[in-house]
């Protein structure tokens, strides 16, 4: 029997809204019209503007990591593409591991490497808390790990280890390499990888680089690429053997079709940031995200995480007592066309403050839906309030955000 042709299709234009959603949860992000476009265009994947394209990448993203000499390899896949990357080329089967958790992307780490085969010790972080450095260098002496992973931001529950600096300098001591998810947080905030001992950054597209989905960068330190070239074992891994990318990156040979317009996409969102410049960059992702945590409290809001161990990149709140959480979700979307995320498994929405997120026009939208979507829903929340607070403290730092025409 033939399979007929399917019924009831039609274009996109027929599924999506009208208008279209702003995006602030925890991503995938707007997109820079910039990238957009970039991503529009194919090109051969082993012609000479191709590889002008792929050095210029690498240069880029060397000052987006902070690293002088670090091996930059690009991953057709989303971050968790880049995460198992890192693990695979880093972690010997057989060999120790210790997974600092936090959350639910740093328990991935923790079983990707159990997946290999690995001795895994698991680093379970009290809920709500950042990493501490003592604790994790107990762990250390004890267990004599050859690996660490952890997260920089987990984006699952909204807590920062704002230890990472002080925690890798421990590892260096004891002779670990360090794998660093920073997917949610490269270009958002402060990460020095050269300065701060960091073995493995991952990051993905979607997140703080503005970038589409499904492209992803990891940077290896000199280290950890001369421990990746020494390993005799056949990785259980093809696409993601590390060797086996440098043919492409380094080597202008081929390993697999590349994504050619992730790419060039890319291209254009590292290019936006080395205009903006890091330093910049920080102080508009700082002052947005502090502006709409007091615009959230001041509305009668409260925030998951204590700000001892806060991500700013992405913003836990409590949703109210009486309020169904995905039913709130589904208000503010077909009500005001902004989406934000839900949990985890915790009673929180979030919102991030990544990339194109952090504009002041997105907070001021964002938080008026918010806010009134709730009190639709029957909560008393002061949405007046939230928004003086968020127009007051956007208004207390002297730095202004970068403008789109900025940073074209």
């Amino acid at each position: 029997m033939q399979v007929s042709v399917p019924k009831h299709i039609v274009p996109l234009d027929n599924i999506l809204p009208e208008e279209p959603l702003l995006m602030m949860g925890a991503g995938p992000v707007p997109v820079p019209a910039r990238v957009a476009a970039a991503n529009a265009i194919v090109i051969n994947h082993l012609g000479d503007t191709m590889s002008q394209v792929i050095e210029q990448v690498k240069a880029m993203s060397r000052y987006v990591f902070q690293t002088e000499k670090g091996q930059i390899l690009g991953v057709a896949g989303p971050g968790s593409a880049a995460m198992e990357m890192a693990v695979a080329n880093l972690v010997v089967p057989g060999s120790k591991v210790l997974s600092v958790i936090n959350g639910f992307f740093s328990g991935r780490l923790a079983e990707m490497a159990q997946r290999l085969g690995a001795d895994v010790t698991r680093l379970e972080v009290a809920e709500g808390q950042a990493a501490q450095a003592e604790e994790v260098e107990r762990y250390l002496r004890l267990h004599r790990p050859q690996v660490l992973t952890i997260v920089q931001g987990e984006t699952s529950n909204t807590i920062c280890n704002k230890h990472l600096q002080a925690i890798a300098r421990i590892a260096r001591e004891y002779d670990c390499l360090v794998i660093v998810d920073a997917v949610c947080t490269l270009s958002t905030m402060p990460l020095e990888m050269d300065a701060w001992g960091i073995d493995a950054v991952i990051t993905g597209g979607q997140k703080g680089l503005s970038c589409i989905p499904g492209i992803s960068l990891v940077a290896f330190s000199e280290r950890a690429w001369q421990h990746i070239s020494a390993r005799t074992d056949t990785l259980r891994h093809w696409c993601l053997d590390a060797k086996l990318a440098d043919k492409f990156w380094y080597q202008k040979s081929y390993h697999y079709t590349a994504p050619v317009s992730g790419i060039l996409a890319i291209h254009e969102a590292l290019r936006l940031i080395c205009i903006e410049t890091l330093e910049s960059r920080f102080e508009r992702h700082l002052r947005c995200s502090l502006a709409l945590q007091a615009g959230l409290e001041s509305m009668g809001l409260k925030l998951f995480v204590a700000p001892s161990s806060r991500l700013n990149s992405v913003v836990g709140i409590e949703v109210p007592n009486g309020i169904e959480g995905k039913q709130l979700l589904s208000y503010m979307s077909q009500r005001y066309r902004v989406e934000i995320s839900g949990s985890f498994g915790a009673n929180i929405v979030r919102i991030g403050q990544m990339g194109e997120q952090c504009r002041s026009h997105n907070l001021f939208r964002t938080l008026h839906a918010l806010g009134s979507s709730l009190r639709a829903l029957g909560s008393d929340v002061d949405v007046p309030a939230g928004v003086a607070a968020l127009e007051a403290t956007l208004d207390k730092f002297e730095f202004p955000p970068a403008s789109p025409r900025q940073i074209a």
